[in-house]
């Protein structure tokens, strides 16, 4: 039996391909998702929903069929489909008395650690008034190209999960469960109704992309999976379009993939964590073991800065050698600086830098661990 009994905020995200039927939104899908989540409401609990859809609201508006690739395509449509999609949104849930907001984010936003906590007392704010929050990305101007774009809205439900300390993230999609291997290539696949670790075998069974206006794939679904975890929020992976599966859900039916989460870290930790990063900084072994002991990582142990960065600006960290990064942390050394006092011990700092500079790259909570 599933115990969802504690959890107070829940977020809720709905993907293209639930939302439509035919080519089209689904109306009267929306207005029973709504009923549900008025009924979740009703319980003391607050709900955020995350929606997809506006691309392909506007592609259909224009009478499009294939999938929208092109950048400024994308945009327009975009622009056509929201006030679309929020329209539908707002009206299903004016019938249980609930207003609703509408919140369009970029990756900017949650780089960014002051338009960061804005957005969040925006949302806390909206909370108190027990006003619905509905999040999409703004994909009238973000863009992969300049690295705005989040990708997909499963890795943007799960910051936002992350972001609001939410206790629960249910992700409702045409996918009903994580199974043993690709179920559409593998006869003998199993659904896996309860994963406690993202293992390598876990990962290994994922398959590949969406369908033609989505964007997610059960391997988008993992990563936001991981970024759910180390907030400490349980993830439950299901089939939108299952009969009440909202309220079966949170009643603790055994339905869909359901994810254990880890240790929760700081709200500050996951914002480095989750941030994109905006250089590299390399560092030897031994420095590696200094940070691992929670110790600051010092310019000594510097031996490569990749890129250019500003202070406290969130970037990589790798070991020299090393084919991955092995952490992030938030720099209080801009890239320049750095690179002149790299492998110097920190008593030379101010002679190189000036007086009253910081002799230390990040204190150890300022550095966070990947995987």
């Amino acid at each position: 039996m599933r115990e969802f009994s504690a959890c107070r905020r829940i977020v809720v995200k709905i993907g293209t391909n639930v939302l439509t039927r035919d080519g089209r939104l689904d109306v009267g899908y929306v207005a029973m998702i709504a009923e549900q989540i008025a009924a979740i409401r009703g319980e003391d609990r607050h709900v955020l929903v995350v929606t997809s859809g506006a691309i392909g609201m506007g592609a259909r508006e224009l009478g499009l069929t294939e999938r929208v690739t092109q950048v400024t395509m994308r945009q327009a449509c975009a622009a056509i489909g929201q006030p679309v999609l929020m329209n539908t949104y707002r009206d299903a849930f004016a019938g249980h008395g609930i207003t609703v907001a509408q919140v369009l984010l970029t990756r900017e936003i949650l780089n960014n650690r002051r338009s960061y906590l804005n957005l969040r007392n925006a949302v806390e704010s909206l909370l108190s008034l027990r006003v619905l929050p509905i999040f999409n990305e703004n994909d009238s101007v973000s863009t992969a190209e300049i690295g705005s774009a989040f990708g997909d809205n499963d890795q943007l439900s799960a910051l936002i999960a992350s972001k609001i300390d939410a206790d629960l993230l249910v992700m409702l999609s045409d996918i009903d469960a994580l199974y043993s291997s690709d179920p559409r290539t593998h006869s003998d696949a199993v659904p896996l109704h309860t994963v406690t670790a993202l293992t390598d075998e876990i990962r290994a069974a994922a398959g590949g992309a969406g369908s033609t206006f989505a964007t997610g794939g059960m391997r988008t679904k993992l990563k936001a999976v991981s970024i759910a975890e180390r907030a400490g929020c349980r993830v439950v992976l299901a089939d939108g379009r299952e009969p009440d599966i909202l309220r079966r859900l949170i009643a603790g039916e055994e339905i869909g993939t359901l994810f254990f989460a880890r240790d929760r870290l700081s709200n500050r930790e996951r914002w480095i964590l989750n941030a994109v990063p905006a250089g590299r900084i390399e560092i030897d072994p031994g420095a590696w073991s200094a940070v691992q002991g929670r110790r600051s990582l010092l310019p000594t142990g510097v031996r490569a800065v990749v890129g250019g960065f500003a202070a406290d600006s969130v970037v990589e960290l790798w070991v020299t050698g090393g084919t991955a990064a092995v952490a992030k942390l938030l720099s209080s050394m801009g890239s320049d600086d750095l690179r002149l006092v790299m492998g110097k011990h920190s008593s030379e700092v101010s002679a190189i830098l000036g007086s009253g500079r910081k002799d230390l790259v990040a204190r150890p909570e300022e550095i966070v661990s990947i995987g």
